[in-house]
């Protein structure tokens, strides 16, 4: 590593966590003026309100502003580079355009290693601390609403190839139930059938507990009760499946993202392409700080009149752009029938192009 590169990844990596800081500290704040209420009313300590939910809420809005933090960080030093006639005495050197560009591709894969290495389980683990605290002590609105919809009602879904369920009704807070009904169908025929009057999840055993149990088993010539007072199960679903949070994806690590993704693509669910719009996002938005991280350089570099200004406002424009791309092709993706996987990485192919068009066109 060269002189140069050190020069210009301390000034990636300065500027970059000078930049997060700075917003963080001034959404925090915000944060703190809106809530001043809601955190005097819950009579909760300042120290038990940073543990239980600044915790969770700064990686949250950092992960969130992640690759606009970068875009503006790049866009900033670069241009003061630009504007001291750094670039133009590098490129003057003898260096390439594309050898220029070699740190800033370093610091960009480094950052988009961070945050896809957050993503997988860090911050889903952030999302719950922050959501559970707010739905508790500052969305009273959103608690409530919860609360009222903590009941569900006649809920179905499939077990496996063969196996489908069925449940009367289901408190999400008490984790218990009513009149589950199991039925198992091999060749168009019914083998098996279970029914139970209550249901209620072992936090020990991690089964469900059910009471009041009749199996049926059902071959060609015969067919026998059996009537059980008591009797664990274990299922292939847990509390998780049915609570139907439409935040509960992104409380999720990605492993545990994934087989929630299979257990509802067996089920044939109809928030699966949520779930695989989140699932694919979480590769995708990361490498958008590497594209964005170049984007930013190519555009930079260039000496300009409006020097850093005119740098920062185009690249407020470019983000606002990738952003709308970003929410309309998810939109697109969970209200339609777009491809998640193209959702989420489209915007990701489409500033690639132009990052290379950008690159083809910068003076060299």
């Amino acid at each position: 590593m060269k002189k140069i590169d050190r020069y210009i990844l301390s000034k990636y990596f300065t500027t970059f966590f000078f930049c997060l800081i700075l917003f963080t500290t001034i959404a925090v704040v915000i944060d703190i003026s809106e809530k001043t209420e809601d955190f005097t009313r819950s009579g909760l300590s300042a120290k038990r309100i940073f543990l239980d939910y600044y915790l969770g809420f700064i990686p949250h809005i950092d992960a969130m502003l992640f690759p606009l933090f970068v875009f503006i960080s790049v866009i900033f030093f670069t241009s003061k580079m630009a504007g001291r006639s750094e670039v133009v005495a590098i490129l003057s050197s003898g260096i390439s355009f594309k050898r220029f560009l070699l740190p800033f591709a370093v610091g960009g894969f480094v950052l988009t290693f961070l945050l896809w290495s957050g993503n997988q389980f860090l911050i889903p683990k952030a999302n719950e601390k922050w959501a559970t605290f707010e739905k508790k002590y500052t969305n009273r609105s959103v608690a409530a609403t919860l609360q009222q919809s903590s009941y569900k009602q006649n809920v179905y879904f499939r077990l496996d190839a063969n196996t489908y369920a069925s449940i009367k009704g289901y408190d999400t807070i008490s984790r218990s139930g009513t009149n589950l009904s199991i039925h198992k169908i091999e060749n168009n025929k019914l083998t098996y059938n279970l029914r139970a009057m209550n249901f209620i999840w072992d936090t020990i055993k991690q089964k469900w507990s059910l009471s009041n149990v009749l199996e049926r088993f059902v071959d060609s010539t015969s067919e026998r009760n059996v009537f059980t007072q008591k009797k664990l199960m274990k299922y292939s679903f847990k509390p998780i499946d049915l609570r139907k949070d439409d935040y509960l994806k992104d409380q999720m690590t990605s492993s545990e993202l994934n087989d929630f993704i299979k257990l509802e693509r067996m089920r044939g669910s109809e928030m699966l392409n949520t779930l695989e719009v989140e699932q694919h996002n979480r590769n995708a938005i990361p490498v958008s700080v590497f594209i964005l991280t170049l984007i930013g350089a190519i555009l930079s570099s260039k000496k300009v009149r409006g020097g850093s200004g005119f740098h920062l406002a185009l690249g407020v424009v470019i983000s606002v752009l990738y952003i709308l791309m970003s929410r309309f092709t998810i939109v697109f993706a969970t209200r339609g029938n777009f491809t998640p996987w193209i959702a989420a990485w489209l915007p990701n192919f489409c500033f690639g192009l132009l990052t290379i068009y950008l690159y083809k066109k910068a003076p060299k």
